[in-house]
């Protein structure tokens, strides 16, 4: 079993950068939009998510003035591997409850307890958790201990207890990443590369995949809580 290692300041440099290669390689599994690769977007995606998560681990030097923290599995044969990674925020209010926002396991080491290990080593620190995934993912929630509470736009809401916390998640504004000058540029490659009408459908494929994971999103919940 790897080492599990709770980072509560910025991990090493090595470390954020395989930590956003596995956001990267995970973007459909555990981003919110959840777009599929065959999406035109999903280059711009992956950056935006990338960047975002290292903004995260930038704030974890107190600069945004709310913690964030992180549990990564360190190989055992080689501590400087990153096998998988949990980055969480504690919610203001409660010293009990925290947000699990991103959560993977690099290709080749799944299905090993390492995600497990992950969740158990932050319920340590905050049993009351809570999590959003879509409709696809809930059973690997329900598997690490969470319960299916209701929905969040396209996701499903899963936390540790039956009642979700009275704290408040500290909100990170990621609008800005969307309207830098990097996702402008990547845009603008693939626009070159793809051309206009299929950019103009990419988006439209989008908008109507995220309708259809809210929808499911609140079919299933209903069926599961017997709404």
């Amino acid at each position: 079993m790897p080492s599990i290692t709770l980072f509560q300041t910025p991990p090493p440099e090595s470390f954020q950068s395989q930590i956003q290669q596995l956001v990267i390689d995970n973007l459909t599994a555990i981003s919110q939009v959840a777009l599929p690769s065959s999406n035109a977007l999903y280059p711009l995606y992956q950056y935006g998510v990338g960047y975002e998560v290292h903004l995260y681990l930038q704030a974890m030097d107190g600069s945004r003035g709310f913690p964030v923290e992180v549990v990564a599995a360190l190989d055992d044969e080689d501590p400087s591997q990153v096998l998988g990674f949990a980055l969480y925020l504690p919610l203001t209010d409660d010293p009990q409850a925290c947000s699990l926002l991103y959560l993977a396991v690099k290709d080749g080491h799944r299905r090993q307890g390492i995600a497990r290990a992950m969740v158990q080593k932050v319920l340590a620190r905050y049993p009351h958790a809570e999590l959003g995934c879509v409709v696809s993912q809930v059973a690997c929630g329900q598997a690490l201990g969470f319960q299916v509470l209701g929905t969040r736009g396209s996701q499903v809401l899963m936390n540790t207890r039956n009642h979700a916390s009275q704290g408040l998640t500290p909100v990170l504004d990621t609008a800005p990443i969307y309207r830098s000058v990097e996702v402008r540029q990547i845009h603008a490659y693939l626009l070159k590369q793809h051309g206009e009408k299929a950019m103009v459908n990419a988006e439209k494929q989008r908008d109507r995949h995220l309708d259809q994971l809210a929808r499911e999103a609140q079919a299933f919940v209903k069926v599961h809580l017997g709404l």
